[in-house]
């Protein structure tokens, strides 16, 4: 193929119509929105819906994505737009890859983020192998997240909306799936530009509400969830002060998380108290005052990194990083120990920094995506 062809939108050098796209289809707005401009704009589009869960239990569960009425809704989407719908059933690899891992680091006291493996291990993993078999050249997904081309590659940056973005579950993006991956909708200003978008399209999901909830958490109850992937593991316990004092009993740890000060059953204290700590083998919620919860080191591992020189040999280096999904990038210091483990230091310490969570490492100086690893010890 002569190197001088002109680009298309999607940065391969051929036209829209010998270029096939998979795109990864939930059922909801954005994704929606990608399929039918990639189909106006005369690409070859293979709309693809995951089937994660039961599909008769999926049916009743209104608001959560990936359920039937999303594979439903996402059918229609590719029938109004004239192009081929496939569901796949992604049930037992989503169960091995996300529910059980999800299950059991809640059951040792961490506060997972299971939307974050699902995008490491199903969406970017096994659905972008299927992409390759349907011999497409690249894969597209609703993310609000920026991909751009820089001296060394494919670069992640965060979405031009700083109130969609998504940076925070696509941290784990390799840089050999980045080279295959295109995020259309990371450009656009707001969620109000992509609903116009379904508008002009006369997609039926148009209006449609976005989905809140963890899809297999449609009530956002994570305990109950856990109680009945691993029956009888809410075992109580003691709740404890950090000086040593037991103020109560509680009906299981996997009920907490750290940070948490409300419904903690222990009332008539004259200082608002905090979980600071999860013991599991003890069976004990540790609770004290809210200074105990500042962190300033945070261990990190499984990091994935994106930066343009390895990882180990990287320098101790300032960066942003979150430290959850609803807070803004902050000022530390990156410390890599090994290809994998950094320690990360900030400036100013956080509240409520929890095993579990994922810590995701930002320029300072633009909006490109470092990488990020998981936060794995308590303080």
């Amino acid at each position: 193929m002569p190197l001088d062809r002109p680009l298309n939108s999607l940065g391969l050098p051929k036209p829209p119509a010998q270029t096939r796209v998979v795109v990864a289809m939930s059922g909801g707005v954005d994704s929606s929105v990608v399929a039918a401009q990639l189909a106006e704009e005369g690409y070859d589009v293979v709309g693809v819906t995951l089937q994660l869960y039961d599909h008769g239990a999926a049916l009743a569960k209104k608001g959560a994505c990936c359920a039937g009425v999303d594979i439903h809704d996402a059918r229609r989407v590719a029938e109004s737009m004239g192009f081929p719908h496939y569901v796949l059933d992604y049930e037992n690899i989503f169960r091995d890859a996300v529910i059980d891992e999800f299950a059991d680091s809640y059951l040792g006291g961490a506060t997972p983020v299971p939307c974050i493996r699902c995008n490491e291990r199903v969406k970017f993993k096994d659905l972008l192998e299927t992409a390759r078999d349907l011999d497409a050249d690249c894969m597209a997904t609703g993310h609000y997240i920026q991909r751009k081309m820089g001296a060394s590659g494919a670069e992640l940056h965060r979405a031009a909306d700083a109130a969609r973005d998504q940076s925070y579950f696509l941290f784990s993006t390799t840089q050999e799936q980045l080279e295959f991956l295109r995020f259309p909708l990371g450009h656009l200003g707001s969620k109000a530009e992509t609903r116009a978008l379904a508008a002009k399209y006369g997609l039926p999901v148009a209006d449609k509400p976005d989905s809140q909830d963890i899809c297999f958490v449609p009530d956002g109850n994570y305990a109950a969830v856990i109680e009945k992937l691993r029956p009888g593991s809410a075992q109580p316990g003691e709740i404890v002060h950090v000086d040593g004092r037991v103020l109560g009993t509680h009906p299981g740890v996997i009920h907490y998380t750290i940070g948490q000060r409300r419904g903690l059953g222990i009332g008539g204290l004259s200082e608002p108290l905090y979980v600071v700590k999860l013991d599991t083998e003890t069976r004990q919620v540790v609770v004290g005052p809210k200074e105990r919860l500042a962190t300033r080191r945070v261990p990190v591992r499984e990091i994935n990194w994106l930066g343009d020189t390895p990882f180990a040999s990287a320098e101790t280096r300032e960066i942003a990083v979150k430290l959850r999904s609803t807070r803004p990038p902050a000022e530390a210091v990156l410390r890599p120990v090994s290809e994998t483990e950094a320690e990360i230091e900030l400036f100013t310490p956080e509240e409520g920094v929890s095993p579990g969570q994922a810590a995701v490492f930002y320029d300072p100086e633009s909006t490109r995506v470092l990488g990020g690893g998981w936060i794995w010890r308590g303080h």
